[in-house]
């Protein structure tokens, strides 16, 4: 079990540290930062980031309720509210150990719960990259369809990575909740 807390500037060690290479980098953000992360990239990360109001992005980290242990992270941005959208990014499950024991399902369940209930989105949307597929499981059992594939859109060490479009609207997540 997770609950999912405003990600602050006391949290930026930690998730520099999990990001430990630039394909990891590349993996959580695309193209958003360069390598290494830095303080100073997070702190523009953050700015009118967490406000219920008029914020068009909310940046959490993830704690395992039973540990306290913050084990992750994750974002939901690009919040429109006149079409009433929003989407998942940089999810990310910082350490191995934490891996395989469905906190990435729990993860995005808590986010489209915000998006749905708390800020009232019709349709919530992500990608992930081919080259990903634990992620691209946990996103189709979150409830996400596949929409369509961007291909070669990333080139990665000589690879081409493809974006996989996945989304759930409001009725569908209602329908599984």
């Amino acid at each position: 079990m997770i609950r999912l807390e405003h990600f602050t500037p006391n949290d930026f060690s930690q998730l520099i540290h999990w990001i430990h290479s630039e394909e990891l980098l590349t993996n959580w953000a695309g193209s958003l930062f360069s390598f290494p992360l830095t303080k100073e990239s997070m702190e523009w990360y953050l700015s009118d980031t967490n406000d219920i109001e008029k914020s068009d992005a909310f940046v959490y980290k993830v704690v395992e309720v039973e540990s306290n242990e913050v084990i992750g992270h994750i974002s939901l941005g690009g919040i429109s509210r006149k079409n009433r959208a929003g989407r998942i990014s940089r999810v990310l499950i910082g350490d191995d150990k934490h891996k395989g024991k469905g906190y990435c399902v729990e993860m995005i369940k808590a986010v489209l719960k915000i998006g749905f209930e708390e800020l009232g989105l019709h349709r919530i949307s992500l990608g992930v990259y081919n080259s990903n597929l634990s992620a691209l499981k946990c996103y189709q059992a979150a409830g996400f369809i596949i929409e369509g594939t961007m291909r070669d859109v990333v080139l990665n060490n000589g690879k081409w990575w493809s974006l996989i479009e996945m989304g759930i609207l409001e009725d569908e997540w209602k329908l599984r909740n």
